[in-house]
Order: C-alpha cells, then structure tokens, then sequence
C-alpha cells in the first residue's frame, strides 16, 4: 500500500505534463480579460471561480482527446514520440476517464454562470472536440484553433452579462488571429511530418516562408482589434500600454524565427505568448479602473 500515493502522484504529474497543463496561462487571461471589461473595476467572486473551472476544464478536456486522437502519428514523429501515450507511461483508459471527468465539471460550471452560457456550450464543445480533427481536411485548421481559444474572451463576457455584444467578439476575433499567427509559426516545425503523414497545415501546403508571412500578418490584426475593443469600451492608459508591450512583443516573436532557422520556435511560442496573455489582462484592468482624462 506504500506505493500507492507516489504511483498516483507520479501518473498525475505524467498526466499534467501531457497536457502541457501549464499552458493554460494563454488563454484564461482571455477569459478573465472578457470578464473584467463586461464587469467593470469590481467583479464577482463568484463568477471569477466558475470561469477558473470551465476554462481547466475546457482546456483539459481539449488537449486530452487531442493526445489521444494523435497518439499513432505522435509516435511517429521524432519531436512527439516521447509523449506519454506513445511511449506507454499513461494508458488510453486513464486519457478517456480525465476527458469524461473534464466534460461533466465543463458543462456543470457553464451552468453554474448562467442559462445563456449553458445553452451555448455545445458550440464551445464542437470546437474544443472537433479541431484536433481539422488538420486532416484543411489548412485552415490554424484558424480553427485559434477560434477554440477565442471562444474564451467571448464566453468570459457572456458569464457577467448573460449576453454578447460587439465589443467582447471583437476581443474573440483578436485571440483568434493572435492564435492562429503562434501556431503557424509552431507548425513548422512539423513541415515533413505534415507531408508524410497526409496532414494539412499552411506550412506543409505552401512552405515554411509562407507561413511565417502569414503568421506577420495574423500578428498585426490583434492590435488592430485590441485598439478597437480599447476605443470602444473607453478604456484608461494601462490598457493602451499593455497593447504597445504587445506590439512589441508579437513585432520581437516573429523576428526571432527564420525560414531556415527554426531553433527559437519554443521561445516564441511558449514564453513570448505567455507574456502577452498576462500582461494584457493587467492591462485590461487597469483599463477599467483608471479612467481616461478628458
């Protein structure tokens, strides 16, 4: 029986590194960032917890059926084949348990915010479940994603005010695009793989170069939108100045990844990403606590 605590523990780490767990930081800001501009300086305990479940919850359940969809084609490429499935530390069974689990406590916080969000979960669900599949029928799938992730902005807003309006869609299409720019930058590393494997990706359809094109351009429509949702919402100097670090930073991701120097990709999209998430949500509140001068 002494060996049974530490087995736990060690699978529950295997399972938490998996899903890259730590991951979560790029897009619950997004949804706290949603909430924070539908509620103003002031926000509801209550609501902040619910939102913290449903978006674990979402993001777990999404990256567990992703490990399992791709498990085969993970133990076939050099840069995933040491994932725990493929390699056998974690059992299909124990996968399938976490995205049961996950889905009963996602839906049970959607309810718990309100009927509006409840009944427009299953679209949340058709996503977070459908989007692993994208990338074996389009190269579009990068935007697919980045819609997945966008859902949180929107939802974050519709958890306060039981509704949507023009200002938190906005928001969703800025996490969109910012999304979608990352992973196409991510997915080149993959280009072969992608090609062999009979998978689609704007990488492997048109090149690398193209790509990273792209992914320049899906980096500057989130400002775009973010200087938007600023003058929309009347925000206050501490948003504007949260949006110009991420400017700069987004301008710094994609100089540091060349066509024919892939070497720095983890440090664009795990770190640089990471950043942008936190800071723009302290600027969001910021925003909405510091009122702008006349």
């Amino acid at each position: 029986m002494e060996g049974i605590g530490p087995v736990r523990l060690g699978s529950l780490r295997t399972f938490l590194e998996m899903i890259k767990f730590e991951h979560t930081v790029f897009a619950l800001p997004f949804a706290y960032m949603g909430m924070v501009l539908a509620s103003g300086c002031f926000f509801d305990g209550r609501v902040f917890f619910w939102i913290l479940l449903a978006m674990v919850s979402a993001r777990t359940l999404a990256m567990s059926v992703n490990r399992l969809v791709d498990s085969e084609i993970d133990a076939r490429n050099q840069r995933t084949m040491d994932r725990a499935l493929p390699r056998g530390r974690l059992q299909r069974s124990t996968v399938l348990a976490a995205c049961v689990l996950s889905l009963v406590i996602f839906e049970f916080s959607a309810w718990q915010l309100n009927s509006f969000v409840f009944v427009l979960s299953p679209v949340a669900l058709l996503f977070l479940l459908g989007y692993h599949y994208t990338k074996r029928f389009t190269w579009a799938c990068h935007w697919i994603l980045g819609f997945t992730d966008g859902i949180a902005a929107a939802g974050g807003w519709a958890a306060v005010q039981g509704s949507l309006e023009l200002a938190p869609l906005v928001l969703c299409f800025a996490v969109t695009v910012w999304i979608a720019g990352f992973d196409l930058i991510y997915a080149c590393q993959d280009v072969e793989v992608d090609r062999r494997e009979g998978l689609h990706s704007v990488p492997a359809r048109f090149g690398v170069g193209v790509a990273l094109t792209l992914a320049r351009v899906n980096h500057a429509l989130p400002v775009a939108a973010l200087w938007v949702v600023g003058t929309m919402m009347d925000l206050g100097w501490p948003y504007w100045v949260s949006v110009t670090i991420t400017a700069v930073l987004l301008a710094y991701e994609n100089s540091i990844v060349k066509e024919h120097d892939l070497s720095r990709v983890n440090l664009a999209f795990f770190n640089i990403n990471g950043y942008i998430s936190i800071i723009l949500l302290v600027g969001s509140i910021g925003g909405v606590c510091v009122q702008p001068t006349s």
